[in-house]
């Protein structure tokens, strides 16, 4: 779906010729739902008849008779739960976001090619902030996250009659046009960031290298204005990034290290943002299980949700700067690949025994980290990688671990991911996790056993942040596999994107020091 294709308006929807003309019902313990007027006799029977009480999810469709002052060829009222000011505005917003991916839900049944929306009123939702631009932003990122599909590589075995998804959206608001727009347009960009790092992350690991992370970036920077450079193998071995060639070592791809700036030149703080970007992961000579190891073309989520972010930094131009790094490479086990047990120098001086070739995001993340901070020099750095199993084992598929050195910085990124509907839950760090990567050869080691794998992953990084306030999230039981919502499909996310895009909405100078 094109961005151009999606409207907001101030008009009477039932006048609006349509496929689907989709309308809300607020569940009101015990009471007949909050509903426009237009759809009020339809829910007032079906509410009598205990056939409908608002309840997420519940459905009344009906198909107006062609003497009705209804224009569209269906109308489907949609219940969203008890959206009021008692719940958590992240959760309530995510109930929004819910009910807009069950809209699309529908559309894709009735194979609606396009659909008009009345937004409920606030009075109706009775949020703690009555806030319609939040609203209205929820429920159009739960429409358009909800109908993303990738059928880039189906062409072949595409019918006639498969849903294509949705051709054209119009979201309608009787009052406060100019709020509920702009919440709109917020809810088009970070829900299109979003959906492109999905792409990325769908693609397979022939078709997504670190070359293709430099093309998009580069072309990103042409389309919008923000400054590009690219770091090669050569740079790289000159500069000592020793962590990142090493992971390299087996592959017949160069390694690149990808770098967006967004740096206005009225800016007093700057947000440094660093994504995985692992291409493939075979886990080199340490190598992974054959069964399920497809899935390690979704290594480079971090990367990919970093990147996309920058797709709205660029179109909102917030007063911060924020700069994105994706190191970007695969490990595979080429004749070259590193050994376990070798010792490698990173950027920053940091000497590392390689214990496992399978704990190489840490590797490559830690030379961007050390060189991104020396050359920025941020008010704080945010990484996002799939970086550990164990951070499944201990949260599931449903909090990103965060582990950080900054206890105001964690406040803003939970808020950002409260608001997003990506929570975060924060796990220790101290000297004796630090201790668990303490090598007898070296500065370091790369891991530090079975026990808090997680944390002790967040450790290493760690040596390469030095004071910068930092936050590190692994999204290894996110990044695909997320908790089942209507507006997530199975396979990727796009965890964090919509995150660091709130975080830098949200951001007041001075909060992190």
């Amino acid at each position: 779906m094109k961005k151009d294709r999606i409207t907001t308006i101030t008009k009477a929807a039932e006048t609006i010729k349509t496929d689907l003309l989709v309308y809300f019902a607020v569940e009101a313990k015990g009471k007949m739902p909050a509903c426009d007027a237009a759809v009020k006799p339809q829910v007032k029977n079906a509410f009598e008849l205990k056939d409908f009480s608002g309840k997420a999810a519940e459905q009344i469709l009906f198909y107006p008779p062609d003497q009705s002052k209804i224009s569209a060829v269906r109308v489907l009222v949609l219940g969203t739960g008890p959206v009021n000011k008692e719940k958590d505005e992240g959760v309530a917003l995510d109930m929004l976001r819910e009910a807009g991916g069950q809209v699309a839900k529908v559309c894709a049944s009735v194979k609606a090619k396009d659909v008009v929306i009345c937004l409920p009123t606030p009075k109706h939702l009775s949020l703690a902030l009555d806030d319609p631009e939040i609203c209205a932003g929820a429920l159009a990122e739960g429409v358009i996250l909800g109908d993303y599909r990738f059928e880039k590589y189906k062409e072949n075995t595409k019918k006639k009659t498969d849903y294509p998804g949705l051709g054209a959206i119009k979201f309608v608001c009787q009052d406060n046009l100019k709020v509920v727009r702009q919440g709109v347009e917020k809810a088009k960009n970070s829900a299109f960031a979003a959906c492109t790092a999905r792409d990325m992350a769908n693609e397979p690991g022939n078709h997504w290298t670190s070359a293709d992370f430099a093309a998009y970036a580069k072309q990103l920077a042409a389309d919008t204005g923000l400054g590009y450079r690219c770091i090669e193998k050569k740079e790289m071995e000159q500069m000592g990034m020793g962590g990142i060639l090493a992971v390299n070592q087996g592959s017949y791809v160069p390694a690149r290290i990808v770098i967006l700036e967004y740096l206005p030149e009225n800016r007093t703080e700057t947000i440094l943002l660093v994504g995985k970007g692992l291409t493939f992961d075979s886990g080199g000579i340490s190598i992974k299980p054959s069964a399920g190891m497809e899935e390690m073309k979704y290594d480079m989520c971090g990367g990919a949700a970093v990147m996309c972010a920058m797709q709205a930094v660029a179109l909102e131009k917030p007063d911060v700067g924020v700069v994105a790094i994706v190191p970007a490479t695969d490990n595979m086990s080429g004749s070259k690949a590193i050994h376990p047990g070798d010792i490698i120098t990173h950027y920053n001086g940091v000497t590392s025994e390689v214990v496992n070739t399978d704990a190489e995001g840490r590797l490559i993340l830690a030379d961007a980290l050390a060189w991104g901070i020396e050359n920025f020099k941020p008010t704080c750095v945010l990484d996002a990688a799939t970086l550990t199993g164990a951070v499944i084992i201990g949260l599931g598929h449903h909090y990103t671990g965060l582990v950080s050195n900054n206890d105001a910085l964690v406040k803003a990124v939970e808020a950002a991911g409260n608001l997003a509907g990506e929570p975060v839950w924060r796990l220790p760090l101290n000297k004796n996790y630090e201790k668990q990567i303490e090598s007898k050869v070296a500065d370091i080691k790369n891991t530090g056993g079975k026990p808090a794998g997680t944390i002790t992953a967040a450790a290493y990084l760690s040596n390469f942040v030095g004071k910068t306030p930092w936050a590190h999230l692994d999204i290894a039981g996110t990044a695909w596999a997320f908790t089942e919502k209507t507006y997530i499909p199975k396979g990727p996310s796009g965890t964090a994107t919509r995150t660091f895009i709130n975080l830098v909405r949200n951001w007041k100078t001075g909060k992190v020091k």
